[in-house]
């Protein structure tokens, strides 16, 4: 069996119980539906609102508490939406705020919530603020909601400082001034399209207030806020030489790919990692110890607090149900992530660090003790998370070589992932996650046990990271290729005909949801049998503790996720070694996500639940 060391693990109670009461956020399961990919009501192949509401029965058997859309507002779609023209309305491609409303409407008479996406860091260049901004004159009110600068150099030329997008090329472009003169420069950290506000203007906050009261009013439960760590810049926008540390977190994600004994060690400050930071000792400045060098300049300021501040304030004085925050924040290191999820701030937060790190026992127990410490530090749940529209699918990455970092998309000339390595591991890292007390997200397709789509012709990449780059990044299309419904169906049953607005890999027939419902075994099945043991034995709310078996050896993950009244205690067992694992005399499993040996003992890349 496994290798046998002198390891004596802590088995004390890390993470204590919530109470039974608690509220809905805090062990809450919620979908992610990309809108452009979920289905499509009228053949024009790109996914829309209708299609999302006449499929939503299926999320309620799959027995998840909310849906999260990403962006379906006003967008000329530059960056899939992620570039918004009009808050307040749904761009004509997904539907009306008729259609909208009903989506809200239906999900609710089925128990399930809805969050819709906040993108407040910037706005499309087609937005009306935008269009004014650049019809105005330099130091005009129009331009002062946004960045914009001088450029250096003798004219002008050049740009007000060194800062990159994260998509590739310059962050900043310089515009044509009414009288046809080159003048300012505005800052865009994403897209040239997608102009970064000045949340330092007054005028920028109050709108987005404005924005929150119209969709509460509508009907919505939450919001998952878009870069929610790059709101506020630097003051005097200093130049920046290090990396950007966004959406492919390529520093954290070599460092994940290690053992901890063979990472840096990463303290910050000098008080212990656990202890919450009060909002009085905040820093006012930048250079500090991230273990990735100093914070840049353009994520995770101290003003970003102050705004979360007071949206909490305005969705608390909302009525009931509880309206919530989601930060999408890739901040390090975890206790500064925690500050994002004080009481008065948000109430939940992405676990990066957890979806970043790789296939390596020790590695998961290392976040995942932290990831408690911390979030349980200044009173909020851990949000775990495995896959996303930013990430490769998790069915793909754990096929990949665990000692490089994560890719930022697969293309057909790449090193190509073990699809059935990959997929074992997928199953059994989702048993894991969803056994971790906390909420958890899902994204759209992952409950089939969908990969990458890694052979896309480039032609039909739109991501403008691809374009940015010179086809360098291969960036995040493979991740969002529309979702199969039916094997036999034109366009795998996302619509009703051939059209999708990405080509869907042939093998993805294999894994459509006809072909998996009710199929013992299927990884659909394999889903809908954790989330409803999940619910039923409220395991969001539980208590967690290492089990001794983590001290047997050092491949495998093993813990006990126990009920506030102590009448329940669920073991988790994963196994990443290259032995099987005996379970302990009179382990009764519920759950695999794969066979067991002969003699029941978990084999390599396999999970289970259990009753102890």
């Amino acid at each position: 069996m496994g290798r046998v060391t002198q390891t004596t693990p802590d088995t004390s109670t890390l993470h204590p119980a919530d109470a039974s009461d608690a509220p809905w956020w805090r062990d809450a399961v919620i979908y992610q539906i990309y809108p452009r990919s979920w289905a499509d009501s009228d053949g024009d192949g790109v996914g829309d609102l209708p299609g999302i509401t006449a499929r939503l029965p299926y999320l309620r058997d799959l027995g998840v508490d909310a849906v999260w859309l990403s962006p379906f507002y006003v967008s000329p779609m530059n960056d899939a939406g992620y570039d918004v023209a009009n808050y307040r309305d749904i761009d004509p491609v997904f539907g009306s705020l008729g259609d909208a409303d009903a989506l809200i409407s239906t999900a609710h008479d089925l128990g399930i919530k809805v969050l819709v996406d906040l993108v407040p860091n910037h706005s499309s260049s087609e937005h009306e603020w935008f269009r004014a901004a650049l019809a105005s004159e330099p130091g005009s009110p129009e331009r002062g909601r946004y960045i914009f600068r001088k450029g250096r150099g003798t004219d002008g030329e050049e740009p007000p400082n060194n800062w990159p997008s994260v998509f590739g090329g310059e962050g900043w472009t310089r515009v044509t001034e009414a009288d046809g003169s080159p003048g300012e420069w505005y800052l865009h950290i994403f897209d040239t399209t997608q102009p970064d506000y000045d949340w330092n203007n007054p005028e920028v906050g109050d709108e987005f207030v404005e924005i929150l009261k119209f969709w509460c009013d509508r009907g919505v439960d939450g919001f998952r806020v878009d870069v929610a760590h790059g709101l506020v810049k630097e003051e005097g926008l200093p130049d920046w030489d290090g990396p950007l540390q966004m959406l492919d977190a390529t520093d954290s994600s070599e460092a994940a790919a290690l053992p901890p004994e063979d990472r840096e060690n990463r303290p910050s400050g000098d008080a212990p990692a656990h202890e919450p930071v009060p909002h009085e000792e905040e820093e006012p400045q930048r250079i500090h110890d991230t273990g990735l060098g100093a914070r840049p300049p353009m994520w995770d300021q101290e003003g970003v607090h102050e705004i979360y501040r007071r949206w909490r304030s305005i969705l608390d004085d909302q009525p009931s149900p509880e309206r919530i925050l989601c930060a999408e924040a890739w901040v390090k290191p975890a206790e500064r992530l925690a500050r994002y999820v004080r009481p008065d701030e948000m109430h939940q937060a992405f676990n990066f660090d957890f979806l970043d790190t790789h296939w390596h026992a020790d590695a998961l127990r290392a976040v995942i003790e932290q990831s408690y410490k911390n979030n349980d530090a200044v009173g909020a749940p851990t949000t775990w998370v495995l896959s996303n529209h930013d990430v490769v699918r998790h069915a793909s990455r754990l096929g990949l070589d665990q000692s490089l970092p994560r890719p930022n998309g697969i293309g057909a000339d790449n090193p190509q992932p073990d699809a059935e390595l990959g997929l074992r591991r997928a199953r059994a890292a989702t048993m894991m996650m969803l056994a971790l007390p906390g909420s958890a997200y899902i994204y759209q397709g992952e409950e089939l046990g969908l990969p990458e789509s890694t052979d896309m012709p480039d032609e039909f990449r739109q991501d403008p990271t691809f374009h940015r780059t010179q086809g360098k990044e291969i960036g995040r299309d493979g991740c969002r290729v529309p979702i199969p419904w039916k094997a036999d169906a034109p366009s795998l049953g996302f619509g009703p005909g051939d059209a999708t607005w990405l080509p869907q890999p042939e093998s993805y027939a294999r894994y459509a949801v006809d072909v998996q419902k009710g199929v013992e075994g299927s990884t659909l099945e394999l889903y809908r049998s954790l989330l409803a043991a999940r619910r039923d034995g409220r395991l969001g709310l539980g208590s967690f503790r290492w089990h001794a078996l983590v001290g047997s050896s050092p491949d495998v993950v093993a813990f006990v996720n126990g009920s506030q009244d102590g009448d329940r205690e669920t073991l988790v067992v994963v196994n990443l070694g290259s032995e099987p694992v005996e379970l302990p005399a009179g382990a009764e499993v519920t759950h695999r996500s794969g066979d067991l040996t002969d003699d029941g003992a978990v084999p390599t890349d396999t999970a289970v639940w259990a009753r102890i």
